[in-house]
């Protein structure tokens, strides 16, 4: 383990749900568990933080969600539809650990009946040694509009990719990524800061959930690091 970073073990909850010998619902949730002798402080509290939303998760699983399953499974009987088992996942990926500085990004899939589930992704950066949550903005220099800057070098990358063939983006694209964009939506990897947005806001549910790297530049786009 490096001076500047944390140990991560991972911890998971998950249980299958049955209604009438039926398995209606089941739910995986996995969530970071920190270890680290330096920045106590800041691992108490992540600690804390990430167990208590995993445990809100599961008790929206098992309350709210299988609900709707069971009045789905009514509904379906009733009706002579086949009956489709809900589906919930929880899961996290830690993108950057080191400079005193962790990353991640969470997913949280439902899957309630339909053609596909749907996913939603939050995420996470860390000052380990203020125990605190870190803003978008206190990664660009000040003398940087670093929402102009951002949404420019989104919309380039967007262009570029349309022209490539390589990704589909609704036609109104400059006005969804200015409308939806989220100083919350970002996270850092060790190439630069990542801005994305949900499924839907500025794509079609084909093309996932779009992400943008901006890079480090000296001046400008600036790198984690102790102080």
């Amino acid at each position: 383990m490096f001076y500047d970073s944390v140990l991560i073990k991972s911890i998971t909850i998950q249980r299958k749900m049955y209604y009438k010998e039926n398995l209606l619902l089941s739910y995986k949730i996995e969530y970071p568990q920190f270890v680290s002798a330096k920045f106590q402080s800041a691992v108490i509290r992540m600690n804390v933080h990430y167990k208590r939303k995993a445990l809100e998760f599961q008790k929206y699983c098992e309350n709210k969600l299988f609900k709707m399953a069971v009045e789905q499974y009514e509904y379906s009987v009733e009706n002579g539809f086949p009956v489709r088992a809900f589906e919930a996942i929880l899961n996290y990926t830690v993108t950057y650990n080191h400079d005193c500085t962790v990353s991640m990004y969470f997913q949280q899939y439902e899957y309630t009946g339909g053609a596909h589930g749907n996913t939603i992704q939050y995420s996470d950066t860390w000052n380990l040694q203020d125990a605190r949550r870190m803003k978008l903005w206190q990664f660009f220099s000040r003398s940087v509009n670093y929402r102009h800057y951002i949404l420019t070098q989104i919309n380039l990358q967007i262009a570029k990719q349309i022209a490539n063939g390589e990704n589909i983006y609704f036609d109104n694209y400059e006005q969804n990524v200015a409308n939806y964009f989220n100083q919350e939506s970002f996270y850092l990897t060790p190439k630069g800061v990542v801005v994305y947005f949900q499924q839907y806001e500025i794509a079609p549910y084909a093309s996932g959930i779009p992400e943008f790297t901006i890079p480090y530049l000296k001046g400008v786009v600036l790198r984690p690091r102790c102080h």
